[in-house]
């Protein structure tokens, strides 16, 4: 008998470098967690730079942990490290413009 389709979760884990961006579309049971996701994906392998202990995660902009339960269409997105202060970048576009 086929799985119900009310036990599954369409969702997508979402990574970018400077270089490349990964949309990865996934089918998830029911109950999954962003780590299950992440997992699944195979993100981690391709990119072995991101560390889940370093890297904060999100669903669509808003910090979430590793064990939120995922819900149909969420989009799991790993975020890279800030390198510079955004408060710097514009300071220094400021002083550049002038």
């Amino acid at each position: 008998m086929p799985p119900n389709n009310d036990d599954w979760l369409d969702i997508e884990v979402a990574y970018t470098t400077p270089d490349r961006e990964y949309i990865l579309p996934l089918r998830m049971p029911l109950g999954s967690s962003a780590r299950d996701a992440i997992a699944h994906s195979s993100l981690l392998e391709r990119v072995p730079d991101i560390d889940l202990s370093k890297n904060k995660i999100g669903v669509f902009g808003k910090i979430v942990a590793l064990d939120y339960r995922l819900q149909q269409y969420d989009r799991v997105e790993i975020y890279r490290p800030l390198t510079i202060d955004p408060k710097e970048i514009r300071r220094l576009r400021a002083n550049k413009t002038k």
